[in-house]
């Protein structure tokens, strides 16, 4: 198991693999799972901007392809003054995977704020939405 301190070392090493041509808006990740395995992702932009991805899902993309699913905490770092939140989008796929995990955000000094995934996303939309077949 990586330490905390590691683990945010991890993500900070990310952001300058960052490929941001065009916002200019470094951002790592490392995400750790229960086994203590870490998978580390940054975003990557494209001139066509939907098609582009953050680091908070390139990270949890590579886990679940690799086979974990079993997410604990994750470090996203940012070259800003304020804290780098996961998107929308991101929290979302964290959501599906780890509702409770915990996110840990830093600013360019390496402050933290730690939070858990349902702070960041109170009513999260999970399966339990979705129709089922009656069993």
């Amino acid at each position: 198991m990586m330490t905390r301190e590691e683990l945010k070392a991890a993500a900070i090493d990310m952001l300058d693999r960052a490929y941001c041509p065009y916002s200019h808006f470094p951002v790592g990740a490392a995400l750790e799972c229960s086994d203590g395995t870490v998978f580390t992702g940054c975003n990557i932009e494209n001139a066509v901007y939907p098609v582009g991805i953050c680091a908070e899902r390139t990270a949890v993309f590579k886990a679940v392809s690799e086979g974990h699913t079993d997410f604990v905490r994750i470090v996203v770092a940012g070259r800003s003054d304020d804290y780098c939140v996961p998107c929308g989008s991101c929290r979302q796929v964290l959501q599906e995977f780890a509702p409770n995990i915990e996110v840990i955000c830093l600013n360019k000094e390496g402050q933290e704020l730690a939070l858990p995934l349902k702070a960041l996303l109170p009513y999260g939309f999970d399966n339990s939405f979705l129709p089922h077949e009656a069993e």
